[in-house]
């Protein structure tokens, strides 16, 4: 046998395991690869259709949180992560997108936009154009003041885990939910703290920006905390193990799911949250979106 003949399967088992090991990454039909992210490593149960894309969010080699992205919609449907507090300020604002959703045999690291941004991007996902003159801001579901590193929170700034928000929402009563919960993990848990914050449809007709990505109604999220201080005061044991929150991102919508404070400052009223018990919020949730939901395993029992 010749030196050439024999190197030949080599080189072509080795360019097979290298196109395999491109195709694997963030983008896959579960949340497999970054279990960690949601208790009992187990992903909310219930959410069934083809256009919702799980991805593991991937940036400098490690996972930080998971998404369920709806690719009709260009939003996610909800981020998943651990809480962690912040040990820095907020990093500047350097977007990036999902390569995997453009292409499957992409990196699976999220990117940085590229100029200008390729077509299959900008057909698959939200890109920054949808943003610009809009009404809307960008609105973490994964915020990054929940998220430890600077790596950690710089992750945070993926249109994958981005949907329009008001500005009276997301520096308002939202931001003022995202701060309660971040305290309630520091005086109260004893460990991991699994936080899925989401968007919700409207019941009828989609609204959108640029005519391609959806705004939500509301804005949701709900936290378990399988481990926490034994001695709570009974004012506060009805928001342990669980607890939920649902926020309005239309000041016009009905009251029928989170009432209107009428005494609220022009700049927040009408963009109130709604703290309640988690099977309330599931039952929203299992209303709006027509399919039964449970979002964290076991109701979060230990």
């Amino acid at each position: 046998m010749s030196q050439r003949n024999f190197f030949q399967p080599s080189i072509r088992a080795l360019f097979l395991l290298l196109l395999c090991s491109l195709v694997v990454g963030e983008i896959g039909k579960d949340f497999s690869r970054c279990p960690n992210f949601f208790y009992n490593k187990t992903p909310p149960q219930g959410v069934r259709a083809p256009r919702y894309q799980p991805i593991c969010q991937r940036y400098r080699n490690q996972y930080h949180f998971a998404s369920l992205y709806d690719r009709q919609r260009r939003v996610p449907l909800f981020s998943a992560y651990s809480l962690s507090p912040a040990d820095g300020k907020r990093p500047k604002s350097v977007w990036m997108y999902e390569p995997q959703l453009a292409f499957s045999g992409a990196s699976p690291e999220m990117k940085h936009f590229d100029t200008p941004v390729d077509q299959n991007v900008i057909e698959s996902q939200a890109v920054l154009d949808d943003y610009r003159n809009s009404s809307f801001t960008k609105g973490h579901l994964n915020p990054s003041l929940h998220q430890k590193t600077l790596d950690n929170r710089e992750a945070t700034f993926t249109l994958t885990n981005i949907v329009p928000q008001k500005e009276g929402s997301n520096s308002g009563p939202w931001n003022k939910l995202e701060n309660e919960v971040l305290n309630s993990f520091k005086m109260f848990c004893n460990g991991t703290m699994y936080v899925i914050t989401g968007a919700m449809p409207y019941k009828s007709g989609d609204h959108w920006i640029n005519n391609r990505v959806s705004v939500p109604e509301y804005m949701w999220s709900a936290y378990c905390c399988p481990s926490f201080k034994s001695d709570l005061l009974n004012n506060m044991k009805q928001f342990f193990p669980t607890y939920a929150a649902v926020g309005r991102n239309d000041p016009n919508s009905s009251e029928e799911i989170v009432p209107v404070n009428k005494n609220a400052k022009p700049s927040v009223r009408g963009y109130d949250v709604r703290r309640m018990p988690l099977e309330n919020l599931e039952g929203i949730l299992a209303k709006r979106l027509a399919m039964p939901i449970s979002l964290f395993d076991k109701h979060c029992q230990a």
